[in-house]
């Protein structure tokens, strides 16, 4: 009888596994801008404008990167490093350029995107 609780056990933790979502199954869907952080004061007001109009959308390992004044970019990407809470992700454009990013999970509907000096984006994904 002992033996039961074990092997409830382990037959229970493949399924457990099983219910964990990938960071790439996190990022699927739409994320925008919603507020700049560790911007000089003088240049908060433009970044948080720019970060406003931008767009990340994330389709299985394709992507598509809005920013101001810019035509929207495609392309693919891939996770090279992951864990729970932070991911780097290499965007590869089309005629063979990469460019690599890091972003954290704040929560499932949040997303910061660093961008070095203590300067980030966060991002809202939105649902339809």
């Amino acid at each position: 009888m002992r033996l039961c609780a074990p092997l409830a056990l382990v037959l229970f933790l493949p399924v457990l596994a099983g219910c964990e979502t990938s960071p790439k199954e996190r990022l699927e869907g739409r994320w925008v801008g919603e507020q700049v952080d560790n911007f000089h004061p003088g240049q908060a007001a433009r970044a948080l404008g720019w970060a406003k109009g931008t767009a990340l959308e994330f389709k299985g390992s394709r992507v598509t990167v809005s920013i101001p004044a810019e035509s929207p970019r495609h392309g693919t990407f891939k996770i090279p490093e992951a864990d729970d809470q932070q991911l780097r992700l290499t965007f590869l454009r089309p005629h063979g350029a990469a460019d690599e990013a890091t972003f954290v999970f704040e929560q499932d509907e949040r997303l910061r995107w660093m961008l070095g000096d203590g300067r980030s984006i966060v991002l809202r994904k939105v649902t339809n």
